[in-house]
């Protein structure tokens, strides 16, 4: 196996599980950017899907004591999620790696942009079901496609009158059951051959460990330390991915 590809899934599965840990989300985000480089789409979605479950796991573990708060809540968005599975998993094929390497630039960008800008978006003052139902929709769309079924629900949920535990306890959840499925159905497409199976088991260790100092890190840091951190992990990454495929 070339030194090059060991050290690429390496550094992959330590981002995507410390930016994981840290924020519940964003594994695809930062794997991917490094995992495009080496392997095909189809195999490097496959594995951060399976990493984030992992990753998201132990999230769910470390706010246990409050995911009753989200039972009303994230049906709404898990339910038509389901369809969008599929859906997405359907497209994966098709999709060229320098597109989907653009796709992924283009979300850290926006992420980025996104935390910078929090504080003027609107707060929303009543429930807004039909929204939640179709955020959740494409978010499995995305999960399916690139493993990236954090992406919406994680800037629409922001913008909810809910406290950090509330956020938490839908969109963790949410990203778990969404990325199991979705392992599910690459399991079912013959997407885990032997290689894969390899290049998981290099990855899992990094994926572990760096998603517990993610989880460390996160008790530490306040909410303004915390927003300035995953801007410069998201701005850093989109920019120097999209650079890399526009050069």
């Amino acid at each position: 196996m070339p030194l090059e590809l060991v050290l690429s899934l390496l550094a992959g599965a330590a981002a995507g599980g410390f930016v994981n840990g840290l924020a519940g989300f964003g594994t695809a985000l930062l794997s991917l950017g490094i995992w495009l480089q080496v392997m095909p789409p189809w195999q490097a979605v496959s594995i951060v899907a399976a990493m984030s479950v992992v990753s998201g796991v132990q999230s769910l573990w470390f706010i246990r004591g409050e995911l009753g708060s989200g039972t009303l809540r994230l049906p709404r968005f898990l339910l038509p999620a389901l369809i969008g599975i599929p859906l997405g998993a359907a497209t994966l094929e098709f999709i060229s790696a320098p597109l989907l390497k653009l796709v992924i630039a283009g979300f850290m960008l926006l992420y980025g942009a996104f935390f910078a800008f929090r504080r003027s978006l609107p707060h929303l003052a009543r429930p807004m079901p039909k929204t939640d139902a179709l955020v959740g929709f494409c978010g499995g769309f995305l999960g399916g496609a690139a493993s990236l079924s954090g992406a919406l629900p994680t800037m629409w949920c922001a913008m909810q009158p809910w406290t950090k535990g509330e956020t938490s306890a839908v969109l963790r959840p949410y990203n778990v059951v969404i990325l199991g499925i979705a392992v599910g159905i690459f399991s079912w497409q013959g997407y885990y051959t032997r290689d894969t199976l390899i290049l998981m088991a290099i990855a899992l260790p990094a994926t572990i460990v760096s998603s517990q100092i993610g989880i460390a890190v996160f008790r530490r840091l306040s909410d303004q330390q915390f927003r300035r951190l995953l801007i410069w992990l998201l701005f850093s990454a989109g920019a120097l991915l999209a650079l890399r495929e526009l050069a």
